[in-house]
């Protein structure tokens, strides 16, 4: 019984570790959306179709 609690424990642990690497990822690209949002827009008249 106590390896199932081990490998329960484990794979929380896991989870709650790739749930905060994809958190930090999602903020990051975020930002870098929003930067390059506003330099675009910045430069919206030098833009031509």
């Amino acid at each position: 019984m106590e390896k199932i609690y081990k490998t329960m424990r484990n794979a929380g642990a896991y989870n709650i570790v790739a749930g905060i690497i994809i958190l930090s990822a999602g903020i990051a690209v975020g930002t870098m959306s929003i930067v390059w949002g506003s330099l675009l827009l910045k430069r919206k008249s030098e833009i031509e179709f």
